[in-house]
C-alpha cells in the first residue's frame, strides 16, 4: 500500500484535491477531483460558498478513502489570501465569507489611513497596499456595523476555516495571515497595534502556527462521512503562493519567480523583510514564506484578464486562442494590466476595447488581437516589475522561474523571456499542490530540508527553458508600453 499526502488546492476560480507520493520514479501525483469555485452575487455583495468548497473536499477524501492501494498520511489545505470567515462564540460560521472582489472596499485604504498613517502600516507589515487586504475589509465592516463581525468571536482565514471544519481546531497560519496586512513582518506575529485599531486582539484569531505544524486530526463526523481514520491535518503554507514558491526548482538563491495563474505574483525569496522608502513607493509586499523566508513580491493582474474574456467566448480552447494571438499583429494594442478598470468589469472584452480607444490605439477588431494584447502587456509588465526587483533584491537575478498553470503557456513564456532578457524556466505547472505535498512530507519526516526538496522537484518534474529573442524589438515595445501606461 502506497503512503500518500492529500493536498487541497483552492484558487479563485477553481479547486482540486490531489494525492502525492514519493517513489523511485520521483514525485507521483494524481487528481482526486476538480471543481469550480464560483463567486455568489446577492444583496449587493460578492461571497464565496465555503460550504460547497467543503463538500468538494469531502468528496475528494471519500474517493481517496475508497482506494485500497493507498493510505493517506496527512492532509494540507492552501487557498488564495486575504478572505476570512466570522465564527460565533458557539463555533458556528456566521455568514458566507466576502470575496475580495466585493466592491465594498473601494476607497477603503484612504479611510483607514485617515486614522492610522499609511507609512506606519507599511513600516510594520511591509505589505503591498491593496484595497481588498483583510485590514481594509475589517475596517470597512467595522464602519458599516457588519452584523457578522459584530457577533464574531473568531476570525479564520479561508484555509484555516476549512481545517476547522475538518478537525474542530482553530488556527491562524502564518503565511495566510501575512496577506492580511495584520502581521508584523519582523516579529512574524499578529501586530497588536493594528489589531487594536480594528477593536480586535490576538484572542480573536486561532492558535498561531507556522508551516509544518499540526492543526489536529479529522473529527469523528468527518471520519464517518469519508471513511478515513484519524488522519492529521497539517498547516502547510496556507497561502497558495507560499506553497507554490516552496516548489520552485531553483538551484541557488539567484532567481526570481512568477507564480502565474488568475493572479501573477512576481518576487524573490529573502531571509528578512525588505521594508524601506523604495519598497513602499513601489508598493512591494513582504509576505510570509516557508522555513523562515520572506517573499518580496508584487501582485500583478494575471490570467484573470483572459479568463473573464473567455467567459463570454464559450468553450474556446486555450490552444485555439493562442494560435489566434500568434497570428495577430505585434504590439498593435497594449494595456496596463493593473489598471483598476480591469479589477472586476461587467464585460472584460469591452473594458479592454474601451481602454485602447481612450489611449488612442487602433480599435480592436478580433479575438486574437485581444489575446495578443493581454499576453504582450503582461510580458512587458513583468519586465517593469522585474527591473524594480533587481534593485531591491539582495541577490542578483539570473533566471525567472514561471510556476503554476501559466507555465504551460509557451507563447507567453517565450514573450516573457524576450521582454525581460534573461532565461525563463517553466514548471512545475502544479507548483502549489507540489509545495503543499512537500511541506507535508517535511512534517512527516520524509525530508529534512527545503533545498533538498527543490532539487528533487527539479529532477523529478520536466522543466522547459526559454531563451530571450528579438531584444531590439522588445526593447522598443517596452518604451511604447511605458508611454501607453503612464
Amino acid at each position: 500500500m502506497t503512503k500518500c499526502f492529500f493536498a487541497v488546492d483552492l484558487g479563485a476560480t477553481s479547486g482540486r484535491t490531489i494525492i502525492g507520493s514519493f517513489t523511485q520514479e520521483g514525485l507521483v501525483t494524481e487528481e482526486m477531483n476538480r471543481f469550480p469555485n464560483h463567486i455568489i452575487e446577492t444583496g449587493g455583495h460578492f461571497y464565496w460558498d465555503i460550504y460547497e468548497l467543503y463538500r468538494n473536499i469531502l468528496e475528494g477524501l471519500k474517493r481517496a478513502a475508497a482506494r485500497e492501494d493507498i493510505e493517506i498520511t496527512s492532509i494540507g489545505i492552501d487557498t488564495w489570501g486575504v478572505d476570512f470567515v466570522c465564527v460565533g462564540k458557539d463555533g458556528s460560521q456566521l455568514r458566507q465569507p466576502y470575496s475580495y472582489r466585493d466592491p465594498h472596499t473601494e476607497g477603503a485604504p484612504e479611510k483607514y489611513f485617515s486614522r492610522v498613517p499609511r507609512s506606519r502600516v507599511y513600516g510594520l507589515t511591509g505589505i503591498q497596499v491593496m484595497n481588498f487586504n483583510s485590514i481594509f475589509q475589517l475596517d470597512t465592516m467595522l464602519r458599516h456595523k457588519d452584523s457578522a463581525l459584530e457577533a464574531a468571536d473568531k476570525l479564520l482565514f479561508i484555509p484555516d476555516a476549512l481545517s476547522y471544519m475538518l478537525t474542530g481546531e482553530m488556527v491562524c497560519e502564518y503565511t495566510i495571515a501575512s496577506t492580511a496586512q495584520l502581521v508584523n513582518a519582523k516579529t512574524r506575529r499578529l501586530e497588536p497595534e493594528l489589531l487594536k485599531s480594528l477593536m480586535l486582539d490576538e484572542d480573536n484569531f486561532g492558535r498561531f502556527v507556522y508551516p509544518g505544524e499540526t492543526v489536529g486530526t479529522l473529527t469523528e463526523e468527518v471520519q464517518r462521512i469519508t471513511g478515513l481514520g484519524a488522519v492529521p491535518v497539517i498547516a502547510v503554507a496556507g497561502h497558495d503562493t507560499a506553497s507554490a514558491v516552496a516548489a520552485v526548482p531553483a538551484q541557488n538563491k539567484n532567481f526570481a519567480y512568477l507564480s502565474s495563474g488568475t493572479w501573477s505574483l512576481m518576487g524573490v525569496e529573502t531571509d528578512a523583510p525588505v521594508i524601506n522608502a523604495d519598497t513602499e513607493a513601489l508598493n512591494f509586499t513582504n509576505e510570509g514564506g516557508v522555513n523562515g523566508t520572506i517573499r518580496l513580491l508584487k501582485n500583478i493582474c494575471g490570467m484573470w484578464l483572459l479568463e473573464r474574456c473567455r467567459a463570454g467566448w464559450g468553450e474556446t480552447s486555450y490552444p485555439e486562442l493562442i494560435a489566434e494571438a500568434n497570428a495577430s499583429e505585434p504590439f498593435r494594442n497594449l494595456i496596463a494590466p493593473d489598471d483598476p478598470v480591469f479589477a472586476n468589469p461587467a464585460d472584460m472584452e469591452e473594458a479592454i476595447k474601451a481602454y485602447c480607444t481612450a489611449h488612442k490605439q487602433p480599435a480592436i477588431e478580433t479575438r486574437g488581437q485581444i489575446v495578443r494584447c493581454i499576453f504582450e502587456s503582461l510580458a512587458l509588465r513583468y519586465r517593469q516589475v522585474l527591473e524594480n526587483l533587481q534593485t531591491l533584491s539582495p541577490n542578483p537575478i539570473e533566471v525567472l522561474h514561471v510556476i503554476g498553470g501559466g507555465s504551460r503557456n509557451e507563447l507567453l513564456n517565450q514573450w516573457t523571456a524576450n521582454a525581460i532578457g534573461i532565461p525563463v524556466v517553466a514548471g512545475p505547472s502544479e507548483a502549489t499542490a507540489v509545495g503543499n505535498i512537500m511541506i507535508q512530507a517535511l512534517a512527516a519526516g520524509k525530508a529534512t530540508d527545503i533545498q533538498l526538496m527543490r532539487r528533487f522537484v527539479s529532477q523529478a518534474i520536466p522543466l522547459k527553458t526559454f531563451q530571450p529573442q528579438h531584444k531590439e524589438v522588445w526593447d522598443a515595445a517596452y518604451l511604447q508600453f511605458k508611454t501607453v501606461t503612464q
